[in-house]
């Protein structure tokens, strides 16, 4: 059984829409997919988180969790953003408050993926977060530039940070000395004492494709995680199934993949996280066995925010059967932000505290604002 307790909530009425939508007449792109690299660790796919971390996670676990960092007109707000995170490992006296890792739900680097643009976009920020850094790709991390006079393969550079056979020194990183990260694949499950994080790889198109081995691959690791029923379970794919804002909306590729994996797997996770659209969206949807909370984090840093679709605006429907019980609880799309997750064992059960944070919406990285607590909310994992 899963119970929602949220601490910090918009009065009733405050919200604009209550409804995720699909934005209507949107032209097929599927023809921009991108064959996937090779594997660089074997099947299935899996990463222990412990043989990363010195420290252990068998009692709690705090992470960060933020998607759509990079820009190639303004960095500044990502600056501003991983600074703000960085500050929480000074203020957590307890070390148990201290973030273990940062998840970063794609789109690293814009708009083509370079290695040429990784010391910009993403090194020199992150420079001084001091703890590991594991990815999902997104769509723009996936492309390839066509007029680039350097022709490379899509999704090499990411592949070059975050799915090396061992860490080391990356030749592009310039003079920011991060070493590379060993996920085993761009699609991958990390491993942990009190949460499994099954990451999917969903390409280019402007809605996501996920092909058919991989989808195998993810119902069988969905089927695995249920063997573990005193830890919970997160999936993380880049294009958001579920959406309210005028850019994009809901992904109905997505949606049908989750949902047809989720049954024939028999198994439904505990949260949903995703970035593509550049705001943040808290939904719950209710399954007969439990809700499930489906967040939208893809506000990290990227210039351009996008907003919450106007309810007379007749681009978008909120009128389809995949709505029906689905609500948007939250969102926050006039400033950048980040989240920050703890799972800890509680009484016997799993107790999930998401807090969204944002950031002074200006590009000062000087800045002695302190990131502002937008919400809280908790999540009660019982088997």
């Amino acid at each position: 059984m899963l119970g929602l307790n949220v601490i910090d909530m918009l009065t009733p009425g405050s919200l604009i829409r209550n409804k995720p939508v699909f934005k209507l007449n949107q032209p097929d792109d599927s023809d921009k997919f991108h064959s996937l690299p090779a594997p660089s660790g074997p099947y299935p796919y899996r990463l222990s988180l412990s043989s990363v971390l010195k420290e252990s996670a068998n009692d709690k676990l705090v992470m960060h969790m933020v998607g759509d960092t990079g820009s190639v007109r303004n960095t500044d707000f990502q600056k501003v953003v991983v600074a703000k995170m960085t500050e929480q490992f000074k203020e957590a006296d307890n070390g148990e408050e201290k973030p273990m890792f940062l998840y970063h739900l794609g789109d690293i680097v814009y708009n083509f993926g370079e290695a040429a643009e990784y010391p910009r976009q993403f090194f020199e920020a992150y420079s001084q977060y001091p703890a590991p850094i594991f990815a999902i790709a997104g769509n723009h991390d996936s492309d390839v530039n066509p007029l680039t006079a350097d022709p490379y393969s899509s999704l090499q550079a990411f592949c070059s940070v975050f799915c090396d056979t061992e860490p080391r020194e990356i030749a592009f990183c310039r003079d920011h000395k991060r070493v590379s990260s060993v996920q085993p694949n761009v699609y991958w499950t990390l491993e942990s004492p009190l949460v499994t994080i099954i990451g999917l790889h969903s390409n280019v198109p402007k809605y996501g494709i996920i092909t058919q081995e991989q989808r195998e691959w993810f119902v069988k690791e969905l089927r695995h995680a249920a063997e573990f029923p005193d830890k919970a379970l997160f999936v993380c794919l880049h294009h958001a199934p579920y959406s309210a804002d005028i850019n994009h909306g809901s992904s109905y590729p997505m949606i049908e993949l989750l949902e047809g994996a989720f049954k024939e797997a028999d198994v439904i996770p505990d949260m949903v996280f995703s970035g593509h659209v550049h705001n943040y969206q808290r939904f719950i949807k209710s399954y007969e066995e439990k809700k499930v909370t489906y967040i939208v984090a893809g506000a990290g840093g990227y210039d351009e925010l996008h907003p919450i679709a106007d309810p007379a605006d007749k681009a978008f429907s909120d009128q389809s059967p995949f709505f029906e019980n689905i609500l948007l609880q939250n969102y926050c799309f006039k400033q950048h932000g980040f989240l920050k997750l703890s799972i800890e064992k509680v009484d016997m059960k799993l107790q999930v505290r998401g807090n969204y944070y944002t950031i002074p919406h200006h590009t000062s990285t000087e800045s002695d604002g302190k990131a502002s607590l937008f919400e809280t909310f908790d999540v009660t994992i019982d088997r």
